[in-house]
């Protein structure tokens, strides 16, 4: 299998020179590593050259590099049902960067671009319907950015005197902030079932 791999991965990186800048095989798959104005192009080779033949879409997904001046890659992953393989594409991509559509290639990455979007922040150019997929309609900021704070900027809860659901700044409250971490099963007098089998 990783000779199979090594020899697509060649004849990869020989049809687009400038545009595949590392590939690595690991845990029995190819990752190519691109340049992102070029993923469309790439996808589109992958997609139709009978020795790739990676037909079936199955996901983008992001990753947070906050230190890093492209803080973004963008990760895509294929399969090949004729040759039984598996391709991760990674491009990388600034925090104001747009980075190309690919759902003019896999019409499937419409809703993964969309959740990149929203969870992440990574702008697809060209994308048909670039708005929020997971996240509520006012929610401030992209969740699965490393910055992004644990309570989040606000917090949801419906008002019975009002009658509808409100969003308040979040308010910690006092026991939050000082938790002892000390489990409530800790400081007993008497044994729990099982507690022999900790102290052996």
């Amino acid at each position: 299998m990783t000779e199979a791999l090594n020899e697509l991965s060649i004849y990869i990186r020989e049809a687009h020179p400038t545009v595949v800048t590392d590939a690595q095989i690991a845990y029995g798959e190819l990752t190519l590593t691109a340049e992102a104005s070029a993923i469309v192009p790439l996808l589109t080779f992958l997609r139709d050259d009978p020795r790739c033949g990676f037909i079936s879409f199955i996901d983008i997904s992001g990753v947070d590099y906050p230190a890093r001046e492209k803080r973004f890659d963008v990760v895509y992953h294929m399969l090949s049902p004729r040759h039984n393989s598996r391709v991760r594409v990674k491009i990388v991509a600034g925090e104001d960067e747009a980075v190309p559509s690919v759902y003019s290639v896999y019409p499937g990455a419409d809703w993964f671009e969309r959740e990149a979007w929203d969870m992440y922040g990574i702008i697809f150019d060209g994308h048909p319907d670039l708005r929020r997929i997971l996240t509520d309609y006012g929610f401030e900021g992209h969740p699965l950015r490393k910055d992004f704070p644990l309570t989040g900027f606000v917090e949801v809860r419906y008002d019975d005197s009002a009658k509808r659901v409100v969003y308040e700044p979040v308010e910690l409250r006092q026991e939050f902030r000082s938790f002892d971490f000390l489990s409530p099963w800790e400081g007993t007098d008497y044994l729990l079932p099982g507690d022999e089998k900790a102290k052996a």
